[in-house]
């Protein structure tokens, strides 16, 4: 396993990228603006295995202050198996001394962030895009 940091660039095959988010059941995403997304991030953390993104992870922030992990995924093949910590804690890793680091958890993985260490927050809020958003993330 080899991880890569801010590798923005060397990524090859963002239609893998694009089949792995709907591997793990989120939206479909267009390679192209996963892309475009991936090159705006402040830190991303790619997870390879005989040469094959298995996962990966990328952070949003101003530079000081606040920071958001998003896109934590792994494929479905390496659950349970460190990849998904190796990620977060790298990412995390990377933001020390912001003021703010957060993020909001896919449904049901929220006992993954918790065993890393992750509160949650008593004041987060969202504007939901949809009725399935406000389903899985609204109370």
């Amino acid at each position: 396993m080899t991880v890569e940091i801010n590798p923005k660039l060397y990524v090859k095959d963002w239609n893998h990228m694009s089949e792995l988010f709907q591997l793990v059941g989120w939206d479909k995403r267009s390679p192209k603006d996963i892309k475009q997304s991936f090159k705006k991030s402040a830190v991303v953390c790619i997870i390879k295995m005989n040469n094959e993104i298995i996962g990966f992870g990328r952070t949003v922030d101003d530079g000081k202050y606040y920071a958001l992990l998003v896109d934590v995924v792994v494929h479905p093949n390496h659950h349970k198996k460190g990849v998904g910590t190796i990620i977060v804690n790298t990412l995390t890793e990377h933001l020390k001394g912001y003021n703010f680091i957060t993020l909001t958890a896919a449904p049901n993985k929220e006992g993954f962030y918790q065993k890393l260490g992750w509160k949650k927050q008593k004041s987060a809020y969202i504007i939901p895009k949809d009725q399935k958003q406000h389903n899985d993330h609204c109370e």
